[in-house]
C-alpha cells in the first residue's frame, strides 16, 4: 500500500477525532462559566455582609450578572454541536450528493 492510498483511507478518521477534540474543547467553557456564577455569588454574599440595607439592589445586580454569565456559557454546547454537524469529510459530502432522490416521478399540476 502506498503512502497516497493509506493518506486518503485515514483522512475521515483524522477528521472525526480532530471534530470530538474540538467538540470536548468547546465544552470547556462551562468550566469557566461555573467560576463566574460563583464568583458572582461570592461578591454578592460579601457585599451583603459590608452593607445589609443594599441587599435587595445588590440581589438585582448579581441576577443580572448570573444571566449574562450563564448565557456566554449556553455557547458551549451550540458551538459543540456545530463543529460535530457541520464539518464533513469529502467522502461524507459526495456519498450525500450521489443518492438518489426520494421520489423520481415529477408532481405535474393540473392547469387552472
Amino acid at each position: 500500500m502506498n503512502d497516497k492510498a493509506r493518506d486518503e483511507n485515514s483522512q475521515p478518521e483524522m477528521l472525526e477525532g480532530a471534530k470530538s477534540m474540538g467538540a470536548g474543547a468547546a465544552t470547556i467553557a462551562s468550566a469557566g462559566a461555573a467560576v463566574g456564577i460563583g464568583n458572582v455569588f461570592s461578591s454578592l454574599i460579601h457585599s451583603v455582609a459590608r452593607n445589609p440595607s443594599l441587599a435587595k439592589q445588590l440581589f438585582g445586580y448579581a441576577i443580572l450578572g448570573f444571566a449574562l454569565t450563564e448565557a456566554i456559557a449556553s455557547f458551549a454546547p451550540m458551538m459543540a454541536f456545530l463543529i460535530l454537524s457541520v464539518f464533513r469529510s469529502k467522502k461524507e459530502s459526495f456519498s450525500l450528493k450521489k443518492q438518489a432522490p426520494l421520489s423520481h416521478n415529477k408532481v405535474e399540476t393540473a392547469p387552472c
